[in-house]
C-alpha cells in the first residue's frame, strides 16, 4: 500500500459509492410502469440490463487509462454527470429506443466510476475501507428502490423519481468537479517499480479470467435478486406493492449494513474463511426465497442472502492484488468491474427470458442455482491460491 489518501478524498470516495447505489437499483422497481407505459413484454427488461451492462463493460477497461490521463476527480465527475445525464433522459424519454440508449450512457459513466474507485481504493485501503465503501453503493442502491416506492405509491409517474435520482447526480458530479486538484495530488501509480504488464496478457492469464469469472456470476446473482424480487412479489405471489418496495429495499440494506459489521472483521476472520461462510449462508437465503412458503420467508431469504453477499464483492476485491500482484491487479480489477457488469446485465436478462418462456415462478430457482455455482466458484479460486 503505497499511498493513504486524506480524510477529504475518503470521505467523498464513500459519496462516489452512493452514487453508484442510488440510481443502479432503481429500474427494479420502475420496470413494471416502464413495461406499461411503452407496451412491452417481460423480458424487455433484458434490453435495459444488456444496455448499461455493455456501457459499463466498455468503460471499465479503459477506466485505468482515463484516469491516468485525466485524474481521478475529473474522471469522477464527468462520469457522475453522465449518470445524471442518463437518469434525465429515462424520465423524458418518449420512446423505448432512447429509453435503452440512456441506459448506455448510465452505464458508461457508472462503470467509469466503479473500477477507478476500486481500483484506487484496492491498491491504497484496507479490507476496512473496501467493505465499507461497497456498503455505501448498498445503502444508495437501497434508497433508489425506496425513493421510486413512495413516488410510485403517490400516484405519481416514474419519470419523478428518475427526475430526483438525477438531480443528486448533477449536485455530485460538481462535487466532484470542485474537489478535483486534491485528487490530482494523491493520484499515485498502484504498480510502483513492479514490471510492466500488457493489457493483452493480463486478460488471456487464467488466474485473470477465474477471478473474472467470479466477479461475472457473483454480481449476476445480487443484480438478479435485486431486479427481479419485486416483480416476482407482486405478481407471481401476489404481494402488495408497498411491501415488495420494502423487500427489496431491506434486501440492499442488509448487504450494506452486512459490509459495515464484516469491515470491522474480515481481516481478523481472514478473508477467504469469511467469505466461505458467507457463500453458505447465501446458498440459505436463495432456499428460502425459492421455497414455496409463505411471504415471511421470502423476505427472510432476500435478507439473508444479502447479508451473505455482504463481504463477497469488496473482499475479492481486496484479495486481487494480493493474489494476482500490483502489476497484472492493475489490469485485473478494470477486467473484474467489466466482468461483474456484464453479469449484471447478462443473469438478470437471462431471467427476463426464462421468465418469459416459463413464468417468473422459475426465477428464484434458477437464482438458487446461480448462488451454489457462486460457492463452487470460489472454491476453486481458494484450491487455485494454495496450490500455488
Amino acid at each position: 500500500m503505497t499511498h493513504r489518501p486524506g480524510l477529504l478524498l475518503v470521505v467523498l470516495a464513500y459519496v462516489g459509492f452512493v452514487s453508484l447505489g442510488l440510481p443502479d437499483a432503481v429500474i427494479g422497481v420502475a420496470w413494471p410502469s416502464v413495461r406499461d407505459r411503452f407496451g412491452l413484454a417481460q423480458a424487455a427488461a433484458g434490453v435495459v440490463f444488456a444496455a448499461s451492462g455493455l456501457g459499463y463493460f466498455a468503460s471499465s477497461f479503459v477506466a485505468g487509462r482515463l484516469a491516468r490521463g485525466l485524474g481521478i476527480g475529473l474522471l469522477l465527475g464527468l462520469s457522475t454527470g453522465l449518470v445524471g445525464g442518463a437518469m434525465f433522459g429515462f424520465a423524458g424519454a418518449p420512446l423505448f429506443a432512447l429509453f435503452a440508449a440512456c441506459a448506455v450512457v448510465h452505464g458508461l459513466g457508472s462503470g467509469a466510476i466503479d473500477a477507478g474507485l476500486n481500483g484506487y481504493a484496492a491498491h491504497h485501503l484496507s479490507a476496512r475501507h473496501m467493505n465499507w465503501l461497497h456498503a455505501c453503493y448498498c445503502f444508495g442502491a437501497m434508497l433508489g428502490p425506496l425513493l421510486m416506492t413512495a413516488v410510485l405509491s403517490g400516484g405519481r409517474p416514474y419519470a419523478a423519481g428518475y427526475t430526483v435520482v438525477g438531480g443528486v447526480m448533477a449536485a455530485l458530479a460538481l462535487v466532484f468537479l470542485a474537489t478535483r486538484p486534491r485528487w490530482g495530488e494523491a493520484s499515485a501509480d498502484p504498480a510502483g517499480d513492479a514490471p510492466p504488464v500488457r493489457t493483452g496478457d493480463a486478460l488471456r492469464h487464467p488466474a485473470v479470467l477465474l477471478h473474472m469469472a467470479v466477479f461475472f456470476v457473483y454480481t449476476g446473482l445480487e443484480v438478479a435478486l435485486g431486479q427481479w424480487a419485486f416483480t416476482v412479489l407482486t405478481e407471481h405471489r401476489g404481494v402488495a406493492a408497498g411491501a415488495a418496495g420494502v423487500a427489496v429495499g431491506a434486501y440492499w440494506g442488509s448487504i450494506g449494513v452486512g459490509r459495515v459489521v464484516f469491515g470491522l472483521v474480515a481481516e481478523r476472520v481472514g478473508i477467504d474463511r469469511l467469505l466461505r461462510v458467507c457463500m453458505f449462508a447465501t446458498l440459505a437465503g436463495a432456499m428460502l426465497f425459492a421455497a414455496p412458503l409463505p411471504e415471511w420467508a421470502a423476505f427472510a431469504g432476500l435478507v439473508v442472502a444479502g447479508v451473505g453477499l455482504a463481504p463477497v464483492y469488496p473482499c475479492l476485491m481486496t484479495r486481487t492484488p494480493q493474489r494476482l500482484g500490483p502489476g497484472l491487479s492493475a489490469h485485473s480489477i478494470g477486467f473484474q468491474v467489466g466482468a461483474a457488469m456484464i453479469g449484471a446485465a447478462a443473469v438478470p436478462a437471462g431471467l427476463g427470458l426464462l421468465a418469459g418462456d416459463v413464468g417468473l415462478g422459475a426465477v428464484p430457482t434458477a437464482t438458487l442455482m446461480v448462488a451454489a455455482g457462486l460457492g463452487l466458484l470460489h472454491e476453486v479460486l481458494i484450491a487455485r491460491g494454495e496450490a500455488r
